[in-house]
């Protein structure tokens, strides 16, 4: 199986900052994989870094098998970006868009308007493609923007926050969209704020944090990895609330999380069936009225918060160092409007 990405003990500063402390990932083509961290912890660095942006202090990184930094002029003509926000224009019809693009990746005429036509439909943008961009939803907007990374037929597709502003009808949809690439041999790399999203779509999960890969795993060895059962008590009066968190703390292998608004506690435990018997005998014992009870798996959520200590969150502009102009710190018109 051929790499994806192969990076070997990356670093990166920005003045005192150390966005990437010796960095390795190995990623093998056919999948898509999601990049996790709180903020700060080195995701956006290194995304740059794949896009031919910024060039590492040490290390080294091959993408596709070609090294990135050696020639990034042969890398960028082997991946498409997409950032967080849409950058199509909305005074062109959707095809029109498209051709352009495909024109900037040096696309004669006839060939722009196939690949043009192909991702349209790829996306299932045909019917509105000759429509003026301006009409067009967020999640239509989003999804021609994925056309415009796409239309140069790249290898390695980099999503930076591809659902970020979009409604849950249109996130599901660009889900369909992503696993339908990698059915069709586009491997695809994003970085996510939503673990649900990670959960779905990702073949393998990079938890990143102070500028190295603490975790490499599918979704379900990352769950297993944290080792503990979690039970779940929801109960229809708020007075039996303490009652419940009293025993979990009892019985708990760490301190109950209390979720008030929906009168629900848990806990993780080791030995979960015993532990759920024993936590179900007395709270019935002290009256507890239990409206819902669950013996589970940990979340991805939870298992994110275990590893890291934080929740995962979109960078903040005071986070990692970014180019000046740049929400995202990766300027999409750089690598995927135009070929090399």
């Amino acid at each position: 199986m051929s790499l994806m990405i192969e990076a070997v003990g990356l670093r990166k500063s920005f003045g005192k900052v150390v966005a990437l402390d010796g960095l390795d990932v190995r990623l093998e083509s056919g999948q898509v994989a999601a990049i996790l961290g709180p903020n700060g912890a080195g995701k956006t660095t290194f995304l740059r870094m794949l896009s031919t942006l910024v060039r590492p202090d040490g290390g080294t990184l091959r993408v596709c098998g070609v090294d990135a930094t050696a020639e990034p002029a042969r890398v960028r003509q082997l991946i498409g970006l997409a950032g967080q926000h849409a950058t199509v224009e909305p005074a062109l019809t959707g095809r029109e868009n498209l051709q352009l693009i495909a024109r900037l990746f040096g696309q004669d005429r006839r060939t722009a308007r196939a690949s043009a036509a192909d991702t349209l439909e790829r996306l299932r943008l045909g019917e509105a493609g000759d429509r003026l961009v301006r009409t067009y939803s967020g999640g239509m907007r989003r999804r021609l923007d994925l056309g415009a990374s796409l239309v140069g037929r790249p290898r390695l597709l980099l999503l930076d926050e591809p659902t970020t502003g979009l409604d849950p009808q249109s996130r599901i949809e660009l889900w369909d969209t992503v696993r339908a690439l990698t059915a069709d041999g586009t491997d695809v790399l994003l970085t996510t704020q939503y673990l649900e999203e990670a959960d779905r779509l990702a073949d393998t999960i990079l938890i990143i944090d102070h500028g190295q890969v603490i975790a490499s795993r599918t979704a379900k060895e990352l769950k297993s990895r944290a080792g503990r059962d979690i039970i779940e008590i929801h109960v229809r009066h708020r007075e039996d609330l303490d009652r419940v968190v009293r025993t979990l703390a009892r019985i708990g292998a760490e301190t109950p999380v209390v979720d008030h608004g929906s009168l629900t506690a848990s806990v993780a435990v080791d030995c979960g069936p015993e532990r759920l018997r024993e936590a179900l005998q007395e709270v019935g014992e002290r009256g507890v009225h239990v409206e819902d009870v669950a013996l589970r798996r940990p979340t991805l959520d939870e298992v994110f918060l275990s590893l890291t200590g934080s929740t995962p969150a979109a960078e903040p502009s005071g986070g990692e160092p970014r180019p000046p102009g740049s929400p995202t710190g990766i300027e999409p018109e750089t690598v995927s409007r135009s070929a090399r």
